[in-house]
């Protein structure tokens, strides 16, 4: 089922649960691809690839404000963010954990026959399109860095 199809069935599966932070998190998933759809040059239906980015930035969003809610002692507010963010994690791709992630780049430098920090953005640019979704794209620059140093 595309994506725009599971949001729409799960906002009226959340409004008969009267699940109001289920609600809230997927209406803004779904205001994010219709804003996706009628900016200048969108097409009629969302890319996969779009449909996947939107989602791990509003992630991301919701981590970001809840952190910072946290920090200012509103524990009330990070808690709404936070179960909006795992509201939106449900439709994300399985997160890799450090050490698959880690042997899944040195094949990747290994295939790529770099072996140096000159070849650091050829690494990245083929890391970002291959572990889309599944890691963070700080932690993926982390580790190739390392690998490609030396450490």
């Amino acid at each position: 089922m595309e994506l725009q199809q599971r949001i729409d069935a799960d906002i009226k599966a959340a409004m008969l649960a009267r699940d109001k932070d289920r609600l809230n998190a997927l209406r803004a998933i779904k205001s994010a691809i219709l804003l996706e759809l009628t900016k200048e040059g969108g097409g009629a239906t969302l890319d996969e690839a779009v449909g996947l980015r939107i989602l791990q930035k509003l992630h991301k969003q919701r981590q970001e404000s809840a952190a910072i809610y946290h920090q200012q002692g509103r524990a009330d507010l990070a808690t709404e963010e936070e179960a909006q963010a795992a509201v939106i994690e449900a439709y994300l791709p399985k997160r890799m954990d450090t050490a698959a992630l880690e042997e899944a780049i040195v094949a990747l430098i290994g295939e790529l026959g770099v072996s140096d920090m000159k070849g650091m953005g050829r690494v990245m640019g083929e890391a970002n399109k291959r572990f889309a979704g599944q890691a963070d794209g700080a932690q993926v620059a982390a580790l190739v860095k390392k690998l490609l140093s030396g450490g």
